[in-house]
């Protein structure tokens, strides 16, 4: 996955709380067998009228909102299923880093896992944001290695967890965390009586 180190542009405010994974992508749209392709379903319910087309007032569908990177949100975003397909549809939006005063943790696991940073903030410092992002053309820098959100001259801290965001500095997925320990793999394979079940050929 690609590295995460410094995220720079815009924000978009959904100040709403609990949204959950069905809503960031409803069911029906599970059924790529891709990662990619998600983003045009992207809280899908929200984002249309009951005809289906696009409704204007829907934050997302203005154009000022069209290349934001970061959406700043309620506390327990991604509650719900463990659908790893809403971050995946966030990511294909073109979100870098959602901001929240809580994440459930199975999402947040899963934003983890592909790339897409998570940063939680206590809700005072969320709500100081989410005001910035209803300002449209707000600029926000995002910089993992010092663990601070800029906007307006004014920076926030954030915690992560040190193995988490090692991963995300240095782009490593499950399968480059696994592929470090290759030589240690192929040497126990290699030890194994030929007659059990092999990971070769």
């Amino acid at each position: 996955m690609k590295a995460v180190s410094r995220i720079e542009g815009t924000m978009a405010p959904l100040p709403r709380a609990n949204v959950d994974t069905d809503q960031i992508i409803p069911k029906q749209f599970l059924k790529r067998v891709e990662r990619s392709g998600f983003g045009p379903y992207l809280f899908y319910d929200w984002a249309r009228d009951a005809e289906g087309e696009l409704d204007p007032a829907f934050v997302l569908n203005r154009p000022e909102y069209a290349d934001a990177t970061v959406l700043v949100t309620g506390p327990n975003f991604g509650s719900g299923s463990s659908r790893e397909h809403a971050p995946w549809a966030l990511e294909d939006r073109g979100f870098e880093a959602i901001i929240a005063p809580s994440f459930a943790d199975i999402f947040y696991n899963n934003c983890i896992n592909i790339g897409l940073l998570p940063v939680v903030l206590p809700a005072g410092d969320v709500d100081a944001l989410t005001a910035a992002a209803e300002r449209s053309g707000t600029r926000v820098v995002i910089d993992l290695a010092d663990q601070t959100v800029v906007v307006d001259g004014r920076t926030f801290r954030f915690e992560i967890d040190a193995f988490a965001k090692h991963r995300l500095l240095h782009g490593l997925d499950a399968i480059d965390l696994t592929l470090r320990h290759v030589d240690a793999i192929d040497r126990y394979e290699s030890s194994r009586p030929r007659w059990r079940p092999s990971l070769t050929p």
